[in-house]
């Protein structure tokens, strides 16, 4: 068995999925690429935003693992094989780091530190009253693996949480709501929305003027996940200039459209919006090794594995 590797961190992957399946060749793009032409076949790939010319010379593949949750930019790739089952890492160390950083943003604007980061900018000193945690509903859009972790993660810290899923779903500790009518009921009652969805037709733009204009005064928004759930120019009107509060109060984001973002993107310099570059849960090799190597196991003894449904884009 042959698996090749294709990523930031190659020889990283390489060392671990050696380790954990000593009877298969793993190589990296970069080592086949340097061999022998039916050296690049390989029965398994395990990528990450591989280039085009990786999958179009590809000929025996059995399976292809998508080295990370979000799996929109493998089926956009045009020299994406049709036939091939694909498979995605689900969880895998990622939602605890995803928790963490949730955490960050709904305290972040829970515990007003947003506004006195302001205040230190201006030398002003005030301290305001304390928002109960039972008094700031957090809403998460995307109830998977690891949106349903950081929904009972959040609950558990106090706060009260609603959950949207296309589809209905139950969950312990969070108030499930699913459908066009249930987003908009969760939309009027949270506080801070935080947006976990995988990149779809359907969830393209989701935070749009629509949706924001049915957010409560004052709602703050987290986005950890696509950057493609959020229509940025609505996203701008609705912060309202930087010397005034819009409708809503603020926002983190972690991803974008298009990254890098761009340097003269007006989102950088707006004094209520906090970026950071795709940081929130960077794959954590040595448990999502262990999940590959189950993964690419289970596809070769021809076990039921979960793949992907290229139409539903998840």
């Amino acid at each position: 068995m042959r698996i090749l590797v294709h990523n930031d961190d190659a020889t990283t992957w390489r060392d671990a999925l050696a380790q954990r399946l000593p009877h298969a060749e793993v190589i990296t793009s970069e080592e086949a690429g340097d061999r022998q032409a039916e050296d690049f076949q390989a029965d398994y790939l395990a990528v990450w935003k591989p280039p085009t010319e990786l999958l179009q010379g590809q000929t025996r593949l059995k399976g292809i693992v998508n080295l990370g949750a979000g799996v929109d930019a493998l089926l956009k790739n045009p020299g994406l094989p049709r036939d091939v089952p694909i498979v995605k890492l689900r969880d895998a160390g990622m939602a605890p780091l995803m928790a963490d950083y949730v955490r960050f943003g709904v305290l972040y604007f829970q515990r007003d530190f947003d506004r006195y980061f302001a205040q230190q900018r201006h030398a002003v000193w005030h301290e305001s009253p304390l928002a109960d945690k039972a008094d700031w509903p957090v809403g998460v859009l995307g109830l998977g693996a690891i949106g349903a972790h950081v929904a009972q993660a959040l609950a558990e810290d106090g706060f009260p949480v609603h959950g949207w899923s296309r589809s209905p779903k139950s969950l312990g500790g969070v108030i499930c709501h699913h459908g066009d009518e249930g987003l908009d009921e969760l939309l009027g009652t949270v506080r801070t929305l935080v947006t976990l969805l995988p990149d779809t037709a359907s969830t393209r733009g989701i935070v749009n003027a629509r949706t924001l204009a049915r957010m409560t005064d004052g709602a703050s928004l987290i986005n950890p996940g696509r950057g493609t759930l959020i229509d940025e120019e609505a996203l701008l009107a609705a912060l309202g200039p930087g010397d005034k509060e819009g409708r809503l109060r603020g926002a983190v984001l972690d991803a974008f459209s298009e990254e890098p973002l761009p340097r003269d993107n007006p989102l950088w310099s707006h004094p209520r919006v906090r970026i950071t570059p795709h940081m929130a849960a960077p794959t954590p090799v040595r448990d999502a090794a262990d999940q590959v190597a189950a993964l690419i196991t289970a596809l070769d003894n021809g076990e039921d594995v979960e793949t992907i449904d290229p139409g539903a884009g998840y």
